[in-house]
């Protein structure tokens, strides 16, 4: 499975999901920038996009109205322990009122992995940041047992960007 975004206006990007009539998509916006996600077993259904493989998914992305897009850059000799880290998430999330789904997506032309939560509305997420549920799927966040403590893991810092469904 794989996932294709790309980015640009909501009237261009709508138009590319209109000719897409058979396909898994969601489009959405933040401010005047607005992504088009794609989830297909191929390739991408537009010209320019970032592409990724789908290492771990639970739910459909199309039943959420809030994503949030959790940008983490990895470098080449980090890719293994941080895969095997997510693999062996916790799984907390999928239990969250407000949940839809998650994708942990491998990038295929660069550096970034992104991990994608899709939940019914901001509050939602808000409140999952804010739970016992969350608490302990990061419990080992900041020791020495976390990620993020590991020598050569990330190359740059990592990046929240959030979007809203647009129907």
């Amino acid at each position: 499975m794989n996932i294709h975004v790309t980015y640009g206006d909501v009237s261009e990007l709508k138009s590319i999901k209109d000719s897409l009539t058979t396909e898994h998509l969601v489009l959405m916006e933040l401010g005047n920038e607005a992504a088009l996600i794609q989830e297909n077993d191929g390739s991408a259904g537009f010209a320019e996009a970032d592409s990724y493989t789908v290492l771990d998914a639970s739910g459909e992305i199309t039943d959420g109205n809030y994503a949030v897009f959790n940008n983490i850059p990895v470098t080449q000799e980090g890719r293994e322990v941080f895969e095997q880290r997510f693999m062996g998430r916790a799984r907390q999330i999928e239990n969250t009122e407000g949940f839809s789904a998650i994708r942990v997506l491998r990038p295929l032309e660069s550096d970034t992995y992104v991990i994608l939560t899709m939940w019914n509305d901001e509050a939602s997420f808000k409140a999952w940041q804010t739970s016992q549920a969350y608490a302990t799927a990061h419990q080992k966040r900041g020791t020495d047992e976390g990620i993020d403590k590991k020598p050569n893991i990330f190359s740059r810092p990592s990046f929240v960007t959030t979007y809203k469904k647009i129907d």
